[in-house]
């Protein structure tokens, strides 16, 4: 399977293996909003298209490797690079053991919330619909997590890793991501992910379970012209 599949990514899924979560206009797909801000077009010149998918007050979050156009009647609220990072070769699975949990809709406030602390990306109410979540929970409480995102043919995203600050330093983040990945390749899948390509941390990690930098991302968080930027707050 060609990996050019992952330079649009979020429109290589929505137009493929999760076209059943998409809402669409003309050439323009969204992830359904209780599930994840994303959004994608065909074609960089169908991006007016977007616009009829992001209602007022709302976000929607671009990621595509070669940029964006931004459409009309709308604004960019936030930039960034990322990285975007595949293992070629399968991740070895990790040993096995007892506290891992998978997660779902009785966690979903509680993986809200611990997404909001930690800034791994953007994470909604049904983010967890995405499936192959699993988390470690210490006393109680949830103290890291990680799964799955974009599924395309042939490659399905690790997303959603991060550790609760009072729990880091403890290996959770490389666990977790090690079983989501290696799950994926069990499948006869390509395991691939994002991250901000300044987060050093971040990419380290990574690179050290097998991932190796594919190209950089642009991404952009994008909202109708007249909302203004310091209503947008941390929404997406």
């Amino acid at each position: 399977m060609t990996d050019t599949l992952l330079d649009r990514p979020i429109w290589s899924a929505l137009a493929t293996r999760q076209a059943h979560l998409a809402l669409a206009h003309g050439r323009a797909r969204r992830y359904l909003p209780q599930i994840s801000p994303l959004a994608a077009t065909e074609d960089p010149d169908d991006a007016d298209a977007l616009g009829r998918l992001c209602p007022p007050n709302s976000s929607i979050i671009i990621l595509d490797r070669k940029g964006i156009t931004v459409p009309r009647h709308m604004q960019v609220l936030r930039r960034a690079t990322g990285l975007q990072m595949v293992a070629h070769d399968p991740v070895p699975a990790p040993e096995p053991r007892d506290d891992i949990l998978p997660l779902g809709a009785t966690d979903a406030a509680e993986m809200v919330a611990l997404a909001k602390l930690t800034e791994p990306g953007p994470f909604e109410m049904r983010t967890h619909e995405f499936g192959g979540f699993i988390g470690i929970r210490i006393d109680g409480r949830l103290a890291a997590m990680a799964g799955e995102r974009m599924k395309l043919p042939g490659f399905t995203e690790v997303s959603g890793v991060c550790t609760h600050p009072d729990f880091r330093g403890r290996g959770y983040a490389a666990y977790l991501s090690a079983i989501v990945a290696a799950r994926i390749a069990a499948r006869g899948e390509t395991a691939f992910l994002h991250a901000y390509a300044d987060n050093l941390a971040a990419t380290s990690l990574y690179e050290k379970l097998g991932f190796s930098p594919r190209c950089e991302m642009k991404v952009a968080m994008l909202g109708p012209a007249e909302w203004r930027h310091d209503e947008a707050g941390e929404q997406g």
